[in-house]
């Protein structure tokens, strides 16, 4: 049994947490203290405000512990907000928070006219049948490091990409039906956690 946190600060959680629940040999919780990351396998970092979550990650203390256990391998995946949470690297700002992850990010590049959109696409690393990507405001990676592999670009601009541990989306799977991403994801705690 594979126990996978959401960070319950703001955002998709609730959303994040149903579809982990629908996943065998996974138990799903809500995590909002630093006590509650001792015996994570994994932590998705919903979409939300991103200001506001990096604010709260500060408030609740979180920010040097999570810094912390992710750089020590915890599995991390961040959807739309949390692909800026991870990003060592922000365009449009200097501050960064979790700074985890060797992305640089550029915040609500879809701007208002594309605010919000659905496609489809087929990601092979997660599966072979295409999947509904459904972005909201979304960043994407404007350049990512040697070692951090692209799992899909629309129109030239990186959306989903993984480091290590460590998975960004710009899009946010857990409003879909798709389980696909969340599969993967745990997938790649599974593999790991086999290996070792």
């Amino acid at each position: 049994m594979k126990k996978i946190g959401v960070l319950a600060l703001q955002g998709a959680v609730a959303e994040h947490l149903k579809m982990l629940n629908q996943i065998a040999d996974v138990t799903a919780v809500a995590i909002k203290y630093e006590n509650e990351l001792a015996d994570l396998d994994g932590l998705i970092i919903p979409g939300g405000e991103s200001t506001a979550i990096g604010r709260l990650l500060r408030d609740f203390g979180l920010l040097l512990p999570l810094t912390k256990k992710i750089n020590d391998g915890l599995f991390v995946w961040g959807t739309c907000a949390g692909m800026i949470m991870l990003a060592k690297k922000l365009t449009d700002d200097d501050l960064v928070h979790l700074g985890v992850m060797d992305i640089e990010v550029a915040r609500n590049a879809y701007g208002r006219q594309l605010g919000s959109f659905e496609t489809v696409a087929k990601i092979p690393e997660v599966g072979s049948d295409e999947i509904s990507l459904t972005f909201i405001r979304a960043p994407y990676a404007a350049s990512v490091g040697s070692d951090v592999k692209v799992l899909l670009e629309l129109d030239g601009r990186i959306v989903a990409c993984q480091q290590k541990h460590m998975l960004a989306t710009a899009f946010h799977p857990e409003i879909t039906n798709d389980l696909s991403f969340h599969r993967y994801f745990v997938k790649m705690i599974k593999q790991a956690k086999d290996l070792s």
